[in-house]
C-alpha cells in the first residue's frame, strides 16, 4: 500500500508567485492603468503631424489628404506654400510612460473649416498643446482662445523652424497675450526628445492646476 506523498506536484514547484503573475498579467493583456488624453493643437502647418509622429510608439493614424485647388482662397498658405498635405479629421499616436501610465494623442485640424470637430476630440482630454510658428503667430490665437474659454490646461510650444525668426518664451507670451502662469517654452517638433519634454511641462501644469483648485475647494 503506497503512503501518502506530502510534496508537491513537479510542475508548481517552480511556479511564480501569484501576486506577480497577476501583476505582470494585467500589465501584458490589460493595457496600462492610467490613461491620459492630450491634444496637439495650433494653426495649419505649424507642425502638429510631425510632433504625434516623432513620439508616438505605435505607427500614428493620420487623416491626411492632398491640398488641391478647392482650397484656394480658402486655406490661408502664406508662410506655408511648400506644405502639400493637410490633416482633415485628426492625428492619433501613443506613448506609454514608466508606471503604467499612457499618454493617447490626438492632433487637431488646423483648418478653420474643421474646427466643428474639436469639440468632440478634446472632451475627457487633460490638457492641451498649443503650436506656435513665428511666421504666422496670428494662427495660434484660435486655439488660445479655444483652450482658454473651456477652461482647459495648455501650454504653447513654438516650434522652431528653420527659417523661422528666433524670439524668447517672454516675446511670445507678450505677443500673444499669454496669462504668467501659461508656460512657455520653445521646441523642435521633429526631436523625439524635444517632444516629449513639452507632453511633459504640460502633465506637470495640469496636474498643478488640479492641485490648486482641490485646495481652493
Amino acid at each position: 500500500m503506497n503512503s501518502a506523498r506530502s510534496d508537491p506536484p513537479p510542475d508548481t514547484l517552480d511556479a511564480p508567485d501569484s501576486s506577480d503573475a497577476l501583476a505582470e498579467h494585467d500589465e501584458r493583456l490589460d493595457g496600462p492603468r492610467v490613461a491620459l488624453k492630450i491634444l496637439v493643437a495650433g494653426g495649419f502647418g505649424v507642425g502638429k503631424t510631425t510632433m504625434v509622429g516623432a513620439v508616438s510608439e505605435i505607427r500614428p493614424l493620420r487623416t491626411e489628404e492632398a491640398l488641391t485647388d478647392v482650397g484656394v482662397g480658402v486655406d490661408d498658405l502664406d508662410g506655408v506654400a511648400a506644405k502639400t498635405t493637410t490633416t482633415v479629421a485628426m492625428d492619433f499616436g501613443r506613448i506609454t510612460l514608466r508606471d503604467g501610465v499612457a499618454i493617447y494623442l490626438f492632433g487637431t485640424p488646423g483648418q478653420d473649416r474643421f474646427w466643428f470637430m474639436w469639440n468632440e476630440l478634446s472632451r475627457g482630454a487633460l490638457g492641451a498643446v498649443v503650436l506656435a510658428d513665428t511666421r504666422r503667430l496670428m494662427a495660434s490665437f484660435a486655439s488660445i482662445d479655444y483652450f482658454e474659454q473651456k477652461g482647459t490646461p495648455f501650454v504653447v510650444a513654438v516650434n522652431c523652424f528653420d527659417d523661422a525668426d528666433r524670439y524668447d518664451p517672454p516675446e511670445i507670451r507678450m505677443a500673444l497675450d499669454i496669462d504668467p502662469h501659461v508656460p512657455v517654452m520653445l521646441c523642435d517638433a521633429r526631436h523625439t526628445l524635444s517632444a516629449k519634454q513639452v507632453l511633459v511641462s504640460l502633465v506637470e501644469h495640469a496636474l498643478r492646476l488640479a492641485g490648486g483648485t482641490s485646495r481652493r475647494l
